[in-house]
């Protein structure tokens, strides 16, 4: 996932004090700290350094990140009077440093770099509440009394990141991932009338590419069926439901992400290597499976283990 760099001793040498969206701005920092887990790690893929709010942040929402908070809004969004603060993303002006970045890290890859956006909901939910929450109240409550409003809202939320996608695939990434991390907290029924539609046109719009897409969000396990349905070509799978009942949701055709529980990574090595081999097995050998966490790294995790973890899927797969 794209934390994965978090928890290095040279990220945190390199970053220091500052905000996350100072370092984001900083097309060089931004690039080696993409780089850093490519080098320590030697996965197969890397995930550009940025954060799923940059877009709504860029064009003035008044939207910023607390540390140890995350995304908070110091003057939410509660009537059709602040769609005015949402006008559409010009990625060229408006976040030049994100597709700088991709040209600095593409020129030094020999890997796929995957970019990637927040989804619709979730940016939604962090404007709505003014922060994270575990109810989503706020959200759902506009969502029922007003689900005018909250159409024209998910349209200006769908423009901007579908721009960002789109913007980063034309400066050289080779795959997007839209990260709709909170949806989870929706039913089936809340999800196809409140989230589908946009997210789907998302892709559509994405589709002209031809790059890969993956959808990925927590606690999504009866939602997986329509979130393969709106139209990626991976999907991310947490932990919380095993890989074999989560193809047979997903269906044919999809390829899946994930899904190691990132709170194994503090327990002994026997435990995570049977935990990592366990999840391999229940891939069966079908083709379409990307090893990943179900969630991110957190900084705490020793980078030795993650290193194990990389060298014992690719031993696993040479083995096949």
């Amino acid at each position: 996932m794209r934390q994965a760099g978090r928890s290095l001793p040279e990220y945190r040498a390199l970053r220091k004090d500052g905000s996350i969206l100072d370092a984001i701005k900083k097309p060089d920092l931004s690039a080696e700290i993409t780089l850093q887990p490519v080098r320590r790690y030697g996965v197969d893929a890397a995930i550009l350094y940025s954060d799923i709010i940059v877009p709504v942040h860029a064009i003035g929402f008044g939207v910023d990140i607390e540390p140890g908070i995350g995304p908070v809004t110091k003057d939410p969004f509660r009537s059709a009077s602040d769609l005015k603060r949402l006008r559409d993303l010009d990625p060229v002006s408006d976040t030049p440093y994100v597709i700088e970045t991709v040209k600095l890290c593409v020129d030094q890859l020999d890997i796929p770099l995957i970019g990637f956006a927040g989804g619709p909901f979730t940016i939604a939910s962090y404007l709505i509440e003014g922060g994270p929450s575990r109810t989503y109240q706020e959200t759902k409550r506009l969502m029922f009394e007003n689900p005018e409003l909250w159409g024209h809202l998910m349209d200006r939320l769908t423009q901007i990141c579908t721009s960002s996608l789109v913007s980063q695939i034309e400066a050289g990434v080779s795959a997007v991932q839209l990260f709709d991390s909170w949806v989870g907290a929706l039913s089936p029924s809340q999800y196809v009338r409140f989230v589908f539609p946009w997210v789907q046109k998302m892709f559509e719009e994405v589709s002209k590419t031809g790059v890969p897409k993956i959808h990925f969000g927590v606690a999504t396990g009866e939602l997986l069926e329509l979130m393969s349905d709106v139209g990626a070509d991976v999907i991310g799978v947490d932990w919380r439901v095993p890989l074999d009942i989560a193809r047979n949701r997903v269906g044919e055709g999809k390829a899946l992400q994930g899904n190691l529980d990132p709170a194994i990574l503090a327990a002994p090595w026997s435990v995570i290597e049977e935990e990592v081999l366990h999840i391999l097995n229940l891939n069966s050998g079908h083709p379409g499976h990307i090893f990943n966490l179900g969630h991110g790294v957190t900084p705490s995790v020793d980078p030795e283990v993650l290193q194990r973890i990389v060298k014992l899927v690719h031993q696993y797969r040479v083995g096949r």
